[in-house]
């Protein structure tokens, strides 16, 4: 059996809803699960919000039965004005019987704000929420706008969950603590981008979701054609996000290695505590400030998005995109050019050892390097970014698939200095991603996932020679669970256990939470700063 086998029609994740607050706790667990679990939660921060006035409104409301969307109208909030210090998107949901995990998204205008996948529902029902920051689209929300959601779902005899929502947008009055951008676009036709002829910082966001049933929600475990494995793909399991403007590589990233609610054939892993993003799809960043100069002529420029190691005619990645967009009030036209643009070779290279162990070796990588100069109103600015990508992974399995196994590892190191009038300004984040699991089948058909998945990132700000900022963010999720395949579900005598740690502190301060869960209940929730 493959471990893709136990997971299903597949979704993306938001950074569901924070634990509540509170000192330890331990509490007594059943010998194996039952019909009902704790509610979903996730040790990842609340979204801080401000002491100020705020006003809501209700983005969309509705029940998800099959892929028919919502689509409703957004009308800005009355009384808490134009500008606002911060903006946070709720969602709430709720499901009960059976149902997979699925995938959703939510369009205002257009843009995307937001990407998430559902947890699996007990036959007595769930319900969670997740939070999100999405005062970086404030300019969006400013005039009334088209919603769209769809979280796709097929609800029948057997797959009974309906899965019901509601999201909501919270304003709150004040100055934002960062300059927001003044413009939120999206491609025309999906590749035709037109900016403001003063742009002065272009950056560009990416979803990238592997997804849709088939083996790409799975790429980090897909073999080269050689192995004897059931998921194939011709390069092996090598993947690298690009952008590219009018046919030249703009931006290269890993993606993030999200495993959905159903994800290594084992449910009881992620019923109360999902994987890191699981319930927050975030989005990769491109800084495309280098290419301002080129795309301020006031003409449509082409930018693309792909996915370097996809077989070529398959599909399974979904990448729309938003173009978040600063611009100088000072000049009409900001002009600049293109100077420097160094691609690297893409190293991609899974060797196939056959034996009673089958194994795939990965190694990959690649650099890419740009950078340009804007006469603003304020002198001439030079972006420069550097940005590394390195992947190591080996995957073991015998025949028959009844032991698979993957350690792997992504790092992804990327450099922007921004250098004008006085010191340079430098920011070097360095994101790491790991995942360290295996499936076994025993001969009682006997099903144990053990898995150790990381999500990390060392993020330092320079001015000049001296620090001035930073951070560092360790969220480690660990799991351990086993059931009886094949037999109906009163008599899978599931056990499991999980546990999240969700570490972010450096020059704002410290943030420590730790979850621990056993056969569905919460036994641990504790605050380590």
């Amino acid at each position: 059996m493959s471990m893709l086998a136990g997971a299903t029609l597949l979704a993306s994740t938001l950074l569901g809803a924070a634990a509540p607050a509170g000192a330890a706790q331990t509490t007594d667990a059943p010998a194996e699960f039952g019909t009902d679990w704790h509610d979903p939660l996730t040790a990842a921060p609340p979204v801080t919000r401000p002491h100020s006035r705020s006003c809501q409104v209700t983005l969309a409301e509705a029940q998800f039965r099959d892929f028919t969307p919502y689509r409703g109208t957004y009308t800005p909030p009355a009384g808490c004005g134009e500008g606002w210090s911060k903006v946070v998107l709720r969602l709430d949901g709720k499901v009960k019987g059976r149902q997979f995990d699925r995938l959703g998204y939510l369009h205002v205008g257009g843009v995307e704000i937001l990407r998430t996948s559902t947890p699996e529902p007990s036959p007595d029902g769930i319900t969670w929420s997740v939070e999100k920051d999405v005062t970086r689209y404030s300019d969006t929300f400013r005039s009334a706008r088209d919603v769209e959601m769809l979280i796709g779902n097929v609800v029948n005899d057997t797959y009974t969950g309906v899965i019901d929502v509601k999201v909501t947008l919270t304003f709150y009055t004040g100055a934002p603590a960062a300059r927001a951008p003044d413009r939120v676009l999206t491609l025309t036709d999906g590749t035709t981008l037109t900016t403001p002829r003063n742009s002065e910082r272009v950056l560009a966001e990416v979803y990238a979701t592997g997804s849709g049933g088939g083996c790409e929600e799975f790429w980090y475990l897909t073999v080269p054609d050689a192995a004897p494995y059931s998921c194939k793909a011709s390069g092996g399991p090598y993947r690298e996000v690009q952008i590219s403007v009018d046919g030249r590589l703009a931006g290269i990233a890993a993606p993030f290695p999200t495993v959905w609610t159903g994800g290594w054939s084992n449910p009881f892993l992620w019923y109360v505590v999902p994987a890191p993003r699981a319930f927050d799809v975030q989005p990769i960043t491109y800084d495309l400030t280098p290419f301002a100069g080129l795309l301020n002529d006031g003409r449509p420029h082409r930018v693309e998005v792909s996915v370097a190691g996809v077989p070529e005619g398959q599909a399974g990645w979904s990448t729309p995109v938003n173009v978040l967009v600063w611009q100088d009030a000072g000049k009409a036209q900001v002009t600049g050019k293109l100077t420097v643009h160094r691609v690297g070779d893409l190293a991609n290279s899974s060797v196939y050892t056959p034996g009673s162990e089958h194994r795939v070796d990965t190694r990959g990588g690649h650099r890419l390097t740009v950078a340009g100069y804007l006469d603003t109103s304020h002198g001439r600015v030079t972006t420069t970014i550097d940005r590394t990508l390195a992947n190591t992974s080996t995957h073991r399995w015998n025949d028959g698939e009844t032991v698979d196994g993957l350690d792997a590892a992504w790092t992804d190191d990327e450099r922007a200095t921004v250098d004008a009038l006085g010191p340079a300004h430098s920011t070097h984040t360095r994101r790491t991603y790991t995942m360290d699991g295996t499936i076994t089948i025993g001969a009682d058909d006997r099903l144990r996932t053990v898995l150790t998945l990381g999500d990390r990132a060392a993020v330092d700000e320079l001015r000049g020679e001296r620090r001035v900022a930073w951070s560092r963010l360790d969220d480690t999720y660990t799991g351990d669970a086993a059931f009886t395949l094949n037999v109906p579900r009163d008599q899978r005598h599931a056990v499991g256990t999980s546990r999240e740690r969700y570490r972010l502190y450096g020059s704002d301060g410290c943030y420590d939470k730790t979850l621990m869960t056993r056969q569905g209940v919460l036994v641990e929730d504790g605050d380590g700063c």
